[in-house]
C-alpha cells in the first residue's frame, strides 16, 4: 500500500556519501517509512551530527526523541531527527545506551538540543554528559521516576491532594485497592501466549437463563351479594259494600 505522505526523493547517492564520511562511526544504515536512518556508535555521535550539519546542510535539529526496549541490554533508544533546509530531506539518526552509561551532549552542535535533552532525561532517565543543565522540565518538583520506561506503573508511585489540615498541597504514597498487574511488554495485536486474567470464562458453557417467571393470576371476582327478597305487593283493601237500608216506601 502505498505510503499517505508526500513522496520525497532521497539525494542520489546520500547513502554511500554518508557512509563513506562516517566511516567508523557508523553501524548501520537503513531506510524504513521512505526515510534514512543511521545508527551510530554513542561515544561519536557528537561528531557524526557535526560532519551531517558542516558536510551535509542538515542546518535543524528538529527533535529528540527516546524509546524503551526493556528486553534489550541497552534498553533505550534515543533518535536525533535532522532537516535539510536546502534539500527539504529529513535525516534520522540513532544510538543506544542504558541506564548506567551517558550519551555525549550535542548542545554545542545544535543549540535548541537543550531543553530536548532534558526532556529525555526526565522521562526517560537517559544522561547526557557535558549538558550542564540537566533537570526535569516536563515532571513537577521532587518526581520519582521516569514515566516514559514501560516499567513505570500506571498510575506512579505518588499521588498529590489538598491537606485541609495543613493548608497546602501534599504527597501520598499511591494506594490502590488492589496489587498491580505484572506488564509483559507483548503487543496484544500479536496475539498472547497465555490465558488472559479473564478469559477462563469464555470456555465455560453459560449457565442456563433464569425459568420465565409466573403469569401474574387473575383477580378475583367479588362474590355477588345474595339478593334480597322481593317484598310482597300491599294487600289491596276491597271496599266492602255495605248494605244500604231497604229504601222506606211511602205507604
Amino acid at each position: 500500500m502505498a505510503h499517505n505522505a508526500p513522496l520525497i526523493r532521497h539525494p542520489d547517492g546520500l547513502a554511500a556519501r554518508i557512509t563513506k564520511a562516517l566511516d567508523k562511526a557508523l553501524i548501520e544504515v537503513c531506510e524504513a517509512h521512505d526515510e534514512l536512518h543511521l545508527r551510530v556508535a554513542r561515544a561519536s555521535i557528537a561528531d557524526v551530527l557535526t560532519i551531517l550539519r558542516d558536510d551535509f546542510a542538515y542546518q535543524q535539529l528538529m527533535e529528540i526523541a527516546g524509546a524503551d526496549y526493556p528486553d534489550r541490554a541497552e534498553r533505550f533508544d534515543v533518535a536525533y531527527c535532522l532537516l535539510s533546509v536546502t534539500a527539504n530531506h529529513r535525516l534520522t539518526v540513532h544510538v543506544t545506551t542504558d541506564a548506567d552509561h551517558s550519551v555525549p551532549s550535542v548542545r554545542s552542535v545544535y543549540p535548541s538540543a537543550g531543553w530536548l535533552e532534558r526532556e529525555v532525561f526526565d522521562l526517560y532517565g537517559v544522561i547526557f554528559d557535558g549538558h550542564g543543565d540537566l533537570r526535569r522540565i516536563l515532571t513537577d518538583y521532587g518526581f520519582a521516576g521516569h514515566p516514559l520506561r514501560k516499567d513505570f506503573p500506571l498510575t506512579g508511585y505518588v499521588e498529590l491532594r489538598y491537606s485541609e489540615a495543613e493548608k497546602r498541597v501534599v504527597y501520598e504514597p499511591v494506594a490502590l485497592a488492589q496489587d498491580f498487574r505484572s506488564f509483559d511488554f507483548m503487543s496484544p495485536w500479536e496475539g498472547a501466549q497465555y490465558v488472559l486474567p479473564g478469559d477462563e470464562k469464555a470456555d465455560a458453557a453459560p449457565p442456563p437463563p433464569p425459568p420465565p417467571p409466573p403469569p401474574p393470576a387473575a383477580p378475583e371476582k367479588p362474590a355477588k351479594a345474595p339478593k334480597a327478597p322481593k317484598a310482597a305487593p300491599k294487600a289491596t283493601r276491597k271496599s266492602t259494600a255495605t248494605k244500604s237500608a231497604p229504601k222506606k216506601t211511602k205507604g
